[in-house]
């Protein structure tokens, strides 16, 4: 009995077929991909340099509601272009925000990978040590760093890479240890090969997809860091800019000027929910219990 065409195509119950991301994951991916082109080609698109002032076209209202004015987004308080700012401001925002998020990471998968290896009072010092950086208020943190260091572009990178660092080691440490109980770590122990082989070459790969979504998950948090962190004056430093200082810098000219706040304020709103929705997909992507 010949087989039917239609039951040939159709797949096995119970596989689950790679499909297009939601129309919110994938309206989220356009906009990163936007804002990530944005962050490279900002000064081959900015109209006007972001720190030249024009005192007597300060304040305009955007031309883009039909206003009279060189300024599509309007100016601020100093006659600067806001479109011109926001765009070096996000190029300034994703900067911290990546190093900060890959420097976080690095250290927690390290004290992770470490804690997990060492076993015995190096892992209850890693831990200790773990407990302790989730248990301290982390501005108070900053603002100490600040306090004996000074204000710096580097120095906000480290200070931002130190935050959430703890969540890193928690979750490396209890994936290694998991992982140590399967077969193929075992089948290449037997082989000869050593504990730092295995956890490298072996462990690490097949661990790397959850620490990326748990990297997605903390890239927003990472911005909204150094968001308040610049607000508070503690951040990014004129003449350099980011979307935090933007948003400082407008708080006492919201009823003059409303999108001094607005334009940099949706960026980041728009930014921090993009990545949070695309996180939120690639955990559900990777969980094997939702396939």
């Amino acid at each position: 009995m010949s087989a039917n065409p239609a039951d040939i195509a159709r797949p096995a119950i119970g596989l689950r077929w790679p499909t297009l991301p939601p129309v919110a994951v994938a309206v989220s991916l356009a906009w990163i991909a936007l804002v990530v082109a944005v962050a490279v080609i900002a000064p081959l698109i900015a109209p006007y340099d972001y720190a030249e002032q024009q005192p007597l076209l300060r304040l305009r209202a955007p031309a883009l509601l039909g206003h009279d004015n060189p300024f599509l987004l309007g100016s601020d308080h100093l006659g600067r272009d806001v479109l011109s700012r926001t765009l070096y401001g996000v190029r300034f925002s994703i900067v911290v925000a990546l190093f900060g998020t890959l420097l976080g990471a690095f250290i927690g998968i390290s004290l992770g990978m470490l804690a997990a290896r060492l076993r015995g009072w190096w892992e209850e010092s890693i831990m200790m040590l773990v407990d302790m950086q989730a248990s301290l208020p982390f501005i108070v943190l900053a603002i100490t760093a600040v306090a004996f260091f000074g204000k710096s572009f580097w120095l906000l990178v480290l200070i931002v890479g130190f935050a959430g660092w703890e969540r890193y080691a928690r979750l490396t440490r209890g994936l290694v240890l998991d992982a140590e109980t399967a077969g193929y770590a075992n089948a290449v122990r037997v082989l000869g090969g050593s504990s730092w082989r295995i956890y490298l070459r072996h462990i690490l790969p097949n661990i790397v997809s959850a620490l990326i979504v748990q990297m997605t998950i903390n890239f927003p948090e990472i911005i909204l860091l150094e968001t308040g962190l610049s607000f508070l004056g503690l951040g990014v430093q004129p003449p350099l800019t980011s979307l935090g200082l933007l948003v400082s810098e407008s708080r006492n000219y919201i009823a003059l000027a409303w999108w001094m706040a607005a334009v940099p304020g949706a960026v980041i709103v728009l930014t921090t929910l993009s990545i949070s929705l695309i996180g939120d997909w690639l955990r559900d992507m990777a969980d094997s219990r939702l396939r």
